[in-house]
């Protein structure tokens, strides 16, 4: 397995096989006497999706909270992530304490082929019950799936509310929107196939909005950063399907992004989390994700714009505390539905008639 890029941010990365590393020593003052400590566990190895700088601050309230436990971060994209776990469990040689993905259903896929410790967080009572399954897959983060545009090319009136509006935008002003629409390629993206298998799930108008993207020339993406690099520059004046952390977050720091959820319905996705069953540091592990999910771990992921799966951890300013139709996509086996290959081609094949205009 080729190593991955290691995340700037690093506490303490182990020795030996692995992605590259730069090692710091705990502080011997800082031990503990906590569990992991009892077993001389001083490493939690976390493989993640999630950017550094949307969790440096929940890294550094665990080093706070946990002196004597470090933590070794790695990020990667999904597909990266699942195959090489697959691949260490294979051989014996597991090195992830914690997993945690974006990608919801492959998440769910390795906890129902029994690659995820079962483990009762005293922190999952806080949780929603949609966010945690078989006390082995727990839903961190509950973050809406928006409709971002650009404020300076798109005047007020003109910003759709509702999928209904995007459709109607789209085909009584084609000329407004050819070549200036964003959206997730289900095709090449993880992501971008969930978010279209749900919203297929809740309406069959899902199509009619897959052919008026299609007619308005949709650019089509990857990644929500490069969508809100788009608009930023004028490139693009709508993206459809976007990450709302992400474009929260970027809409502080610039006022050309502007951000909607949807009134007809706005999707929850979450950042799933297991501990491994055959991790290494499973005491370090328990700790690790306790913090994640413990009010002061959400409220740190919340200071990021990943608005948290408590509810009692979310900023007073987040947008889901005031939306009026929330759907959060459920932490279980459901998920599994869009990894059929058969289902899954049929779905793509319809997506790609529908964008063509075939």
């Amino acid at each position: 397995m080729r190593a991955p890029a290691v995340v700037g941010l690093v506490l303490l990365l182990m020795a030996g096989p692995g992605p590259a590393s730069a090692q710091v020593e705990p502080s011997p003052a800082a031990e503990g006497t906590g569990s992991a400590a009892a077993r001389g566990e001083t490493v939690v190895v976390v493989r993640a999706t999630t950017d550094e700088a949307e969790v440096a601050d929940l890294l550094a309230g665990f080093r706070e909270a946990q002196p004597g436990v470090a933590v070794s971060y790695t990020k990667m994209n999904s597909a990266t992530l699942y195959d090489g776990f697959v691949e260490e469990a294979a051989a014996g040689a597991v090195e992830a304490d914690i997993v945690w993905s974006s990608a919801m259903d492959r998440q769910i896929k390795l906890v129902n082929d029994g690659y995820a410790a079962h483990y009762a967080s005293p922190e999952a009572a806080s949780l929603p019950a949609w966010a945690v399954w078989r006390n082995e897959a727990f839903g961190v983060t509950a973050e809406p799936i928006a409709i971002a545009y650009n404020r300076t090319l798109l005047p007020p009136e003109q910003v759709p509310q509702t999928r209904a509006d995007l459709i109607r935008a789209l085909t009584d002003h084609p000329e407004t929107w050819q070549g200036k629409v964003a959206a997730y390629d289900p095709e090449r993206s993880g992501v971008g196939s969930l978010i279209l298998a749900q919203d297929a799930d809740v309406t069959p108008r899902t199509w009619d909005l897959v052919s008026a993207l299609g007619q308005a020339g949709v650019k089509l993406y990857t990644r929500t950063e490069t969508m809100l690099d788009r608009i930023a520059a004028g490139e693009a004046v709508l993206a459809y399907g976007v990450f709302g952390a992400y474009a929260l977050e970027r809409a502080r720091h610039d006022p050309a992004i502007g951000l909607v959820l949807p009134t007809d319905y706005t999707l929850l996705v979450s950042r799933i989390a297991f501990i491994a069953k055959d991790a290494p540091h499973p005491a370090a592990a328990r700790m690790f994700l306790d913090y994640m999910l413990s009010r002061e771990g959400q409220a740190r992921l919340a200071a990021r714009s990943l608005t948290p799966a408590r509810t009692d951890a979310r900023r007073a300013d987040d947008p889901v505390a005031s939306a009026p139709a929330l759907r959060p996509v459920p932490v279980g086996p459901e998920l599994l539905a869009n990894l059929d290959q058969i289902r899954h081609a049929r779905m793509l094949r319809r997506w790609r008639r529908a964008v063509e205009g075939r």
